[in-house]
């Protein structure tokens, strides 16, 4: 039900909106909502990406980031993942399906029924209910959900999205509500770039803010980044035409850096040297991502020069020791 249709309710014609009238994919947006009974009611959504008919939205609560994809296709807009303590940024929006939930299910009309796990059971309460926010007053769609001893209550405005939720349990009430939408919002992150002192002893770290507009590639802000030399007594670890060609988090706990043959043919350093700028890569992308294994490739082959040759799926060992942070 892709588009808006009429249709005949009590010998009368009525509206039929559709879920993207109830939940519209914007870019470079930021929902803020404020909370009351929980310390974590109170929480921010970013969006991080948006490809297709799928978003990525970044909640962070102030005790964690969470990364959701949600889906709106064939009449359902689904929950196809959703990523705890998820605090690196990449584009999930195509993983492989972890946790597929439905939230909403056209027709958008009281009585719409659906199953969830557990024997959960989620439907359409209520249309048109006048619910009050922060921000303002909205006339919403309420969607119900029943557990065994739980109750929660979601309510949609149109043109949107979420406004509030209310989760019922034991006779305790948690709610979340829509307290402001900023537009035109970027993402920014604190990251530590590690590079070569040219004592050929210590490495030295910096922190460097990178920001992120919806749908920027994180590989190409990094690599651009950590291009940007500090003015200190340090050398460079990514030649001037050394790419990144791609990057991710890999299901078996490593992280997978792909580079251009110029990280090697440009490097023009001996062994030791050579070694310390492996383990700045293996310290940044390690630290970004929080694990302790870096897989280092050229043009998809494992990590080999004149001086040091990789196994396939051999990694590179985060280590912070000898390491002193650039002031």
């Amino acid at each position: 039900m892709g588009n808006k249709t009429w249709v005949a309710i009590d010998n009368a014609l009525k509206l039929l909106f559709t879920i993207k009238d109830y939940f519209p994919l914007k870019q470079n947006t930021k929902y803020v909502y404020e909370g009351i009974g929980n310390e974590f009611a109170s929480y921010s959504v970013l969006v991080d990406y948006i490809v297709g008919n799928r978003i990525q939205l970044r909640t962070n609560n102030g005790g964690t980031e969470i990364v959701k994809v949600l889906e709106n296709k064939n009449g359902k807009l689904t929950m196809l993942l959703s990523r705890a303590e998820c605090y690196y940024r990449e584009n999930l929006t195509n993983s492989p399906i972890s946790k597929a939930e439905i939230l909403l299910k056209e027709p958008l009309i009281k009585g719409t029924t659906w199953t969830l796990d557990n024997n959960r059971k989620r439907y359409i309460s209520n249309v048109e209910v006048q619910i009050t926010t922060p921000l303002g007053k909205y006339k919403a769609l309420e969607v119900t959900t029943t557990g065994k001893t739980t109750k929660i209550l979601d309510y949609y405005a149109r043109n949107v999205g979420l406004i509030k939720t209310i989760f019922i349990f034991n006779g305790s009430q948690v709610s979340s509500s829509l307290k402001k939408i900023e537009n035109n919002v970027s993402f920014t992150q604190s990251l530590e770039f590690y590079y070569p002192n040219v004592n050929g002893i210590n490495l030295n770290f910096v922190e460097k803010q990178l920001i992120f507009k919806t749908n920027d590639i994180t590989k190409i802000k990094i690599e651009a980044a950590y291009k940007v030399l500090p003015k200190s007594n340090i050398s460079k670890v990514l030649s001037p035409n050394a790419k990144i060609k791609s990057l991710y988090l890999n299901k078996d706990g490593m992280v997978y850096v792909d580079f251009t043959k110029e990280l090697v043919s440009e490097m023009n350093a001996g062994s030791g040297y050579e070694s310390m700028i492996l383990q700045c890569i293996t310290n940044t992308f390690g630290k970004y991502y929080g694990i302790n294994k870096v897989y280092i490739t050229i043009e998809g082959s494992p990590y080999k020069s004149g001086h040091i040759e990789m196994k396939k799926g051999q990694p590179f060992i985060v280590d912070f020791k000898n390491s002193i942070e650039l002031k």
